[in-house]
């Protein structure tokens, strides 16, 4: 035997010294694929379990973070609930300071009438309070609508009655019965006119 082959089954057998060879004691050969098989088999039932545990505490970890999402949430509901409650409840407060002024000068014109009974006096004061008044108003946004000898438009006017007119064009504003506002760019109430129309 040459040294090159002796050197190869050396190697050889010193290989199959780390493989451990399954002894079918039976001799029969379905038997031997048998307990491969079966080995096989809990091989892959093991890694299904650990696949299936990785699972139950994935879900268990997203069902815990879904539940406390939820009760945030439930708690910023709450809140801005309750939060826009306050709001619409004291949403005019600002505008009550405002004309707070304006309601004492209405008591001390009337406590001055009762006191002297001065209709001159009564006057001027109303007329304080008039301009007063109408200036809150104001800086809260309100605006005449100015109507008299302009275009009919549905849009601003409610047209009450209609007047043959010779001095004026068809479907404009003669006369305002009842003042027309805005509400900064917003028609608050309508106008309601009286509207030209051609004399007959």
């Amino acid at each position: 035997m040459t040294k090159i082959k002796k050197d190869k089954k050396d190697k050889m057998k010193e290989e199959a010294k780390g493989v451990e060879i399954p002894i079918n004691v039976s001799g029969d050969p379905a038997a031997e694929t048998n307990n491969t098989a079966e080995a096989n088999a809990d091989t892959a039932a093991s890694a299904e379990e650990i696949k299936i545990k990785e699972l139950e505490a994935k879900l268990s970890e997203m069902q815990d973070q879904y539940l406390r999402k939820a009760a945030e949430f439930d708690n910023y509901k709450r809140r801005t609930d309750a939060e826009k409650a306050e709001f619409f409840a004291y949403a005019s407060e600002r505008l009550m300071g405002e004309l707070l002024p304006v309601l004492d000068d209405f008591d001390r014109t009337m406590d001055s009438f009762d006191k002297n009974h001065d209709p001159e006096a009564l006057k001027k004061g109303i007329d304080i309070v008039y301009d007063k008044f109408r200036a809150v108003l104001a800086k809260q946004g309100l605006k005449l609508m100015d109507s008299n000898g302009k275009p009919f438009d549905v849009n601003l006017h409610e047209a009450i009655l209609q007047q043959p007119s010779a001095d004026a064009e068809p479907d404009t504003v003669l006369d305002t019965v009842e003042k027309g506002y805005f509400m900064k760019d917003k028609v608050l109430r309508h106008a309601k006119v009286i509207v030209s129309a051609k004399p007959e």
